[in-house]
């Protein structure tokens, strides 16, 4: 199992920086070769459950997530959202935690753990490199909104 944190500050708001990463569909569009469809009724809230097929023709899986945590930013507390990945070649957690950071702007801190089922553990520097590499680009281009 593999763990990695990327951590941005954005000039948005914690409530337009929520929105953006939170906003499950969208993230088929910044991630390549993967399609995400919410299997629950809207609005996020616990509970709710997408799926985000990966992969090109016959070599595709599906990393299916349920939300555990549900907290939007308020002015009590930032914002923090757990997604339980329950698929059968995905498994592990990621956290997404937004909050007021210097200048008006927003701290983003982006925590995963993931296991790739089938993948020996000796290429877990590859899985950690890979999956930074691709959820930071992705991170980067929800929150300018591409």
């Amino acid at each position: 199992m593999v763990f990695f944190q990327l951590q941005r500050t954005v000039p948005l708001s914690p409530d337009d920086a929520w929105r953006r990463l939170t906003e499950w569909s969208r993230h088929g569009d910044v991630v390549p070769l993967t399609h995400v469809a919410v299997l629950t009724p809207a609005p996020t809230r616990e509970g709710t459950v997408f799926e985000a097929r990966s992969g090109l023709g016959p070599f595709t899986f599906a990393d299916r997530m349920e939300v555990t945590v549900w907290q939007p930013p308020s002015d009590e507390g930032p914002g923090r959202c757990r997604l339980e990945k329950r698929g059968r070649v995905v498994l592990g957690w990621a956290e997404i935690e937004v909050r007021p950071g210097p200048g008006g702007r927003t701290r983003v801190l982006w925590r995963e753990e993931l296991r790739m089922r089938f993948l020996p553990s000796f290429l877990d520097p590859l899985v950690r490199t890979t999956a930074r590499s691709v959820f930071g680009r992705a991170v980067n281009r929800l929150l300018r909104g591409r």
